[in-house]
C-alpha cells in the first residue's frame, strides 16, 4: 500500500511544499484500498469524492436501456472524477467501478476547498490537472466520432495495450462501441494482416 508520505512526495515533484503543507496533504487526502468490483459512484448519487489512481483500474460507464456502455478506463497516474456531479452537487448519471483491486488517493470536496487555503499552489495544480484531463477527453471523443471501430482498436493497441490484459473483453468491446463478437472479428482481421 502506498503511504501518504509517498503521495506527498509525488505531489512535491509538481508543487514545492513545506512540512506544514505536506502534513495538510497527508491529513486531507487519505490513501485507501478498494476491492475489485467496488462501485465508487452509482447513478443518482452525488459525487463527494474525486480520486487519484495509484494502483489498479477503474471503469466509467453508463447503463442505457439495460446495457452497460463503458466510456473510460482510469489506470495508474490518472485522476478520476465525476466532475459535473462533484462540482455542481448534482446526481451522477453514470457509474465508477473498480475493475481491479485499487489503491486510490481520495479527495473529498470539502477537504479540497480546505487545501486551497492551506497549501500554496494547490488550486493551480488542480486546475492544471483538470485542463490536461479535458484535453485528453476531447481527443478521445474526436477519435471515437471520426474513427472506425477497427481504427479505435488499433489506437488502443498502440496507446494503451495494457488494458487488453487487465480488462475483460466485453468491457473493451463496450468501450470501443462494438459487441464482443465484433471485437473478436476485428482482432482476427488484424492478426491475419500481420
Amino acid at each position: 500500500m502506498m503511504s501518504n508520505f509517498k503521495m506527498s512526495a509525488m505531489m512535491a515533484e509538481n508543487l514545492p511544499m513545506d512540512e506544514e503543507e505536506k502534513q495538510a496533504i497527508d491529513e486531507c487526502i487519505p490513501i485507501k484500498n478498494f476491492e475489485r468490483g467496488t462501485v465508487l459512484l452509482r447513478e443518482g448519487q452525488v459525487a463527494k469524492d474525486s480520486y487519484f489512481n495509484l494502483k489498479g483500474c477503474v471503469r466509467h460507464y453508463y447503463i442505457i436501456d439495460g446495457e452497460e456502455k463503458t466510456t473510460a478506463f482510469y489506470t495508474e497516474g490518472e485522476s478520476i472524477a465525476s466532475l459535473s456531479s462533484y462540482v455542481n452537487k448534482t446526481p451522477a448519471n453514470h457509474y465508477l467501478e473498480c475493475v481491479e483491486d485499487c489503491t486510490l488517493a481520495v479527495l473529498n470536496y470539502d477537504k479540497e476547498r480546505e487545501l486551497y487555503g492551506r497549501v500554496k499552489g494547490f488550486e493551480s495544480l488542480c486546475r492544471a490537472s483538470v485542463e490536461e484531463d479535458l484535453g485528453k477527453q476531447q481527443q478521445l471523443l474526436a477519435a471515437y466520432i471520426t474513427k472506425s471501430p477497427e481504427d479505435r482498436y488499433l489506437d488502443l493497441l498502440e496507446n494503451r495495450p495494457e488494458l487488453l490484459h487487465r480488462v475483460p473483453q466485453y468491457h473493451l468491446a463496450s468501450y470501443l462501441g462494438v459487441k464482443p463478437e465484433s471485437l473478436s472479428r476485428i482482432r482476427k482481421r488484424i492478426a491475419e494482416k500481420k
